[in-house]
């Protein structure tokens, strides 16, 4: 009997073993699988590539997928990084803060000589440019905004040659024009010959519209043109004494001289501009519809000639010719 007893104490004592081994090989497992394991596997979870419990895996969840992914570059790891992740939302809200807060300011690059031309101020500086110029507004909304759609088509900048009489009586439309991240000039208030008037009136037109300006966008103009290209000596003495560096054009798109029911507008604006074109070209256009339908097929026929569109910006208004 004494061995019989053993024997069986010794089977019961196997058949123990073996189920306590059992239960922790499960109890273990289900472990890694419950959502209540999430706080002690927090600490891998703090890559954006590792996954927490009960939520699906990333792309770079195993050893090898992250060690390929370690081979690529920095731009490709930043480029396929989760967008949701908190740490890319991070980087583009400060990116875009950046941007906002802290604009380029363009270089300043040209200067305009003697004709109205546009010329480098050093040699390597690409010549092949023209300024583009529309005077005689703000006038309408709908076509301020086809006029620097097509602009922005172009990547090109302009000025805007505005009447002090027009901001008045639409002071949203010259916020428009600034808002969209074009050039605003002073054309005088009430479109005038400037030469046959005397100090105090050329004073009034050019002084009052630096201030209504001001006062709409918060900036001072640096250009002026007076209208019909004739400021006389005193337009000229008053425009230097206000910072505005004074000019007529180089070439002009002859707009102003066409009516709405003349056939064949646009060829006419094109061939205007084409037959005069030169390097640095000052070119005077208009706050026209028919100019404005036809700024598209002008822009992209300089451009075929090897023309780009001076920012300006880039001009610098402080030096008189």
């Amino acid at each position: 009997m004494g061995k019989k007893t053993a024997a069986m104490l010794l089977a019961a004592s196997l058949t123990l073993s073996a189920c306590g081994s059992a239960g922790t090989s499960e109890i273990s497992g289900d472990s890694a699988a419950s959502p209540d394991s999430s706080t002690s596997s927090s600490s891998n979870s703090v890559s954006p590539g590792n996954s927490t419990a009960g939520q699906p895996a990333n792309d770079s969840g195993s050893k090898d997928q992250d060690q390929a992914s370690s081979k690529g570059s920095a731009n490709q790891t930043t480029s396929g990084s989760n967008p949701d992740s908190p740490a890319a939302s991070s980087d583009v809200s400060q990116n875009q803060e950046t941007t906002a807060s802290t604009p380029a300011q363009t270089e300043i690059k040209y200067h305009m000589n003697k004709v109205y031309n546009i010329v480098p101020n050093e040699e390597g500086t690409e010549k092949k440019v023209v300024l583009l110029t529309f005077d005689d507004g703000p006038k309408e909304a709908e076509m301020i905004n086809q006029i620097i759609d097509t602009l922005d088509k172009h990547k090109a900048k302009a000025i805007f040659f505005v009447n002090g009489y027009r901001v008045k009586s639409h002071p949203e439309l010259l916020k428009l024009i600034q808002k969209r991240g074009q050039v605003i000039g002073n054309h005088s208030w009430d479109h005038i010959v400037l030469k046959d008037q005397s100090e105090a009136e050329v004073r009034h037109q050019i002084e009052d519209v630096q201030k209504i300006i001001k006062e709409v966008t918060g900036k001072t103009p640096v250009f002026f043109r007076p209208p019909h290209g004739a400021g006389g000596d005193i337009g000229r003495k008053v425009a230097k004494e206000n910072g505005l560096l004074y000019m007529t054009w180089s070439n002009g798109s002859l707009d102003w001289e066409m009516k709405a029911k003349d056939p064949n507008k646009s060829e006419a604006i094109i061939k205007n501009v084409m037959d005069q074109l030169h390097p640095g070209s000052n070119i005077l256009m208009h706050e026209l519809p028919w100019t404005a339908e036809t700024l598209d097929q002008l822009l992209t026929k300089l451009e075929q000639k090897g023309y780009s569109f001076v920012d300006p910006n880039s001009i610098d208004a402080s030096k008189q010719p």
